[in-house]
């Protein structure tokens, strides 16, 4: 399992912001995702009525999640397949060492899954000597560079042309040094065809699951690459790794989803690839494993259920919430120190490993709102980080100056005389230390504002006082 830098969010965002390359990167955010999903939006009449029906739809899940999984189980079963039930990483890295080890696995192939970067599975697996083997072109990219995802969508987000191609010629050393890279069809091509052999010798395939359905019994892939496919046809057992809140009830609910996902992930009416596999390969059919295994993981979720944080078990992870984050477009994915970044990683990382383990995430965002105006599914990601603030400030993990701070003002806020006579007082104190300069080089208490910026001095008269006197009139 990844061990989680969340901690050292200040640290990592300085460094992500000085980094000329990462910011290149990111710019595609704004200029292609932001525009994309917009209009794909847009072009779908009932796309906010969709979403409300979505946000119904999961919530009823949510609350009737143990009937669906077990119908889930029962459909697997019928078919062939067998389900494993996992309560944490290590219940999960055993249970598909075991599996890998039954088929003889020397290499794995792999197709994009967060819920694999959750419990480490490609370093836990190459411990115990079986290669895992990255497919998806993205992660393709990161495994080369032993990084990890800097997006849940598009895991080599932070990556630049220019630097793809540097991870090529440095790894790819048995093709012509004077090969032409400079377009992005040709790095396209070469990741294809180091990769295309790899399907074919892996002894078992690993992917993630967008949605189960309890109705069938079938797990649901959306790809652009046709990877996924590869990944879990040709090995002769295929293992679907992925967490429990994924369960819908029938297949009409799936198509409700499937409506919204693309066009928020990646502004597509749909993916190229949408894929339903139920059980393994039958004497009828022409491919397919012959041994079909769905690892569901609960790692701490199930705790959620009833309670004020069980919205952010809505997620259908699209990213749109990252997209549209301007703390994101300004730090990118690995400032958030573990696997889910942007505005659902700051909920989803604290309550995953611990709020005391990530207590800077639920900070590093303003509350715009811009997330939950994208969220397909609705999720007040605001509340939910406030909730995760509260928490903060209520265990003491919030540091002892902020917290005497806040309580000095809630006494104040207590107390509205006090506190307008406080905050005219205030003014005049500060508009005085400013002297004719009228703004601050440094100031106590506010050095993340003065050490790039000055701080103003307040001219006129209070808020309140400006809110009075116009009602008056």
């Amino acid at each position: 399992m990844l061990h989680p830098n969340s901690n050292a969010f200040t640290a990592e965002s300085t460094k992500a912001i000085a980094d000329p390359q990462l910011q290149e990167a990111l710019g595609v955010l704004r200029t292609q995702s932001i525009p994309n999903r917009l209009k794909a939006a847009n072009n779908l009449a009932e796309f906010e009525q969709l979403r409300d029906r979505a946000r119904d739809l999961k919530d009823h899940i949510l609350g009737h999640l143990d009937q669906y999984l077990l119908q889930f189980e029962e459909q697997v079963k019928s078919s062939g397949g067998q389900v494993h039930w996992c309560s944490d990483a290590e219940s999960a890295r055993q249970t598909i060492l075991k599996l890998c080890r039954e088929a003889g696995a020397k290499t794995v192939t792999k197709g994009k899954t967060m819920i694999g970067e959750e419990i480490g599975i490609n370093d836990f697996l190459a411990e115990n000597g079986i290669e895992p083997v990255e497919t998806d072109l993205g992660e393709y990219i990161i495994q080369l560079r032993h990084e990890t995802p800097s997006h849940i969508i598009g895991p080599a987000l932070h990556v630049t042309k220019r630097q793809v191609e540097e991870t090529f010629r440095e790894h790819h050393t048995d093709l012509d040094a004077g090969r032409s890279l400079e377009e992005p069809a040709a790095l396209m091509a070469e990741a294809r065809a180091k990769m295309r052999h790899r399907y074919f010798e892996a002894d078992v395939g690993i992917t993630g699951a967008n949605f189960l359905i309890a109705e069938t019994g079938s797990t649901v892939i959306v790809t652009n690459e046709g990877n996924g496919d590869l990944t879990q046809m040709l090995p002769k057992m295929h293992i679907a790794l992925t967490s429990i809140e994924k369960v819908v009830p029938t297949l009409d609910d799936a198509m409700t989803l499937l409506r919204i996902l693309p066009r928020s992930a990646t502004g597509q009416e749909l993916s190229v690839y949408v894929t339903f596999s139920t059980g393994p390969r039958r004497q009828i059919d022409p491919d397919g494993p012959k041994a079909f295994h769905v690892v569901l993981l609960d790692n701490g979720r199930s705790a959620y259920l009833g309670g004020p944080m069980q919205e952010m078990l809505r997620c259908i992870r699209c990213g749109a919430c990252m997209d549209h984050c301007p703390v994101y477009h300004a730090v990118g994915g690995h400032a958030y120190g573990w696997v889910y970044p942007g505005p659902i990683g700051a909920i989803l990382t604290p309550a995953l490993v611990g709020v005391e383990n990530a207590k800077h995430l639920p900070n590093a965002s303003s509350l715009c709102g811009r997330c939950e105006s994208v969220c397909p599914v609705r999720i007040p990601i605001p509340k939910l980080l406030r909730h995760w603030r509260e928490e903060e400030f209520t265990r003491a993990i919030t540091p002892a100056t902020q917290r005497t701070g806040l309580g000095v003002w809630a006494w104040f806020a207590q107390r509205p005389a006090m506190y307008r006579l406080a905050a005219r007082w205030s003014m005049r104190i500060l508009r005085w230390s400013a002297g004719a300069r009228g703004r601050f080089k440094s100031l106590p208490l506010a050095e993340g504002w003065t050490r790039h910026r000055d701080f103003p001095a307040p001219q006129g008269k209070t808020f309140q006082d400006q809110w009075r006197a116009r009602s008056r009139r």
